[in-house]
């Protein structure tokens, strides 16, 4: 019986109307033979190879080398295999960001050849270092251990050797929940020669949707100059600000997340202004403080005047990750993967812009991946 309705018409009709998407086929992430799909990140040209059909972690790779995915990821099921024979202390990232400290900003599923028999929270198998796993399933005389991970926020779960090892609600956890949610594969090293063989994935359907701020040239007529005359430049993907003044968004935020990579010369002086009335530090506004000064009366991280923070863990001209929530009276300060500074007596809760400070001529400061989230 034909209705006037093909197949191809049929699908088309259920995916406007919002039908589940379906997930992709399992795909292999590794070729047996080369590293194709992965780049040695934060680490020599020797840290990782393949060698009879395995990736290798060489024993001279040093932390912070890590062996990372091309492509982030949100959802999905990740399995493989690995090879443990004597002292291994290795892990597999899942949400790593594209700078800063992966274990802190994604998640690390920790790779270890102890059998505890009370596991703990940095035991074979745990969330690194939070979540001790249910049980330590590990074969550690040369033997090669299977695992599957299955993110689909906020559930995550992962196997070893067949055994469930995790079982949890990661939004009801007061750190994970603010974690990233799509980030990059990838394999950690500390200088131990852990193989890797069987990689494939299934990637699940996403949810999580963002605004782009800026991530290109093109992104910049989302911006304008609201106080003074700063000096804000698009360069490739990366925004770059000088001057002194206020560079603001044009559309206005009540509660929401932003997200983005910064970077500043030493002693650097700036902040990202929230709930402003579009005319900088003049008018209404918040402040987060951008100064790279550890004794500074408010260093980065810091919602100037009202709560000093615990200066976070960043480096001059490196970049890192800044995570700013805002909802009500609360906002919450996380710098490369650490709650730095709270404060839940915002008074003022009126939309507003989201504005970007230059503080003081020759003293730069870089933006990249800006996007924001309404809450």
């Amino acid at each position: 019986m034909n209705n006037g309705v093909n197949r191809r018409s049929f699908l088309t009709v259920a995916a406007a109307a919002g039908a589940p998407l379906q997930a992709a086929a399992p795909v292999s992430l590794f070729d047996g033979k080369t590293l194709a799909g992965w780049t040695i990140r934060e680490g020599p040209e020797t840290a990782f190879y393949v060698d009879d059909g395995a990736i290798v972690v060489h024993e001279s790779a040093n932390y912070p080398a890590w062996l990372g995915s091309d492509r982030q990821y949100e959802n999905f099921d990740l399995r493989g295999e690995f090879f443990v024979k004597g002292w291994i202390d290795s892990g597999i990232y899942i949400h790593a960001p594209e700078h800063g400290r992966n274990s802190w900003e994604g998640m690390q599923l920790k790779i270890f050849h102890q059998v505890d028999q009370k596991p703990v929270t940095n035991s074979m198998g745990c969330i690194f270092p939070l979540v001790a796993p249910r049980l330590v399933n590990v074969k550690n005389k040369g033997e090669w251990n299977s695992f599957r991970i299955r993110m689909e926020w906020p559930r995550f779960q992962a196997w070893t050797n067949g055994e469930l090892i995790h079982d949890l609600d990661v939004s009801a956890h007061p750190d994970l929940k603010h974690r990233l949610r799509k980030g990059y594969l990838g394999l950690a090293s500390l200088s131990y020669p852990i193989r890797f063989r069987g990689l494939t994935i299934e990637e699940l359907p996403g949810a999580e949707s963002w605004e782009t701020l800026y991530a290109a040239p093109a992104d910049f007529s989302k911006w304008t100059v609201s106080d003074g005359k700063p000096n804000f430049q698009p360069v490739g993907h990366v925004l770059r600000g000088d001057g002194l003044g206020h560079f603001a968004t044009k559309e206005k935020y009540r509660d929401f997340e932003l997200r983005c990579y910064i970077r500043g010369m030493r002693e650097h002086n700036g902040g990202v202004l929230f709930r402003t009335a579009g005319q900088g530090s003049r008018g209404r506004h918040y402040e987060i403080q951008l100064h790279d000064v550890e004794e500074a009366h408010f260093p980065t991280g810091s919602l100037y005047y009202y709560q000093r923070s615990v200066y976070p863990k960043i480096a001059p001209e490196q970049w890192y990750p800044f995570h700013l929530i805002v909802e009500g009276a609360h906002c919450l300060v996380r710098i490369n993967g650490e709650s730095v500074c709270e404060y839940s007596e915002l008074a003022d809760r009126d939309e507003g812009a989201i504005e970007l400070q230059a503080h003081r001529a020759g003293y730069w400061t870089e933006y990249k991946d800006i996007r924001v989230k309404r809450l």
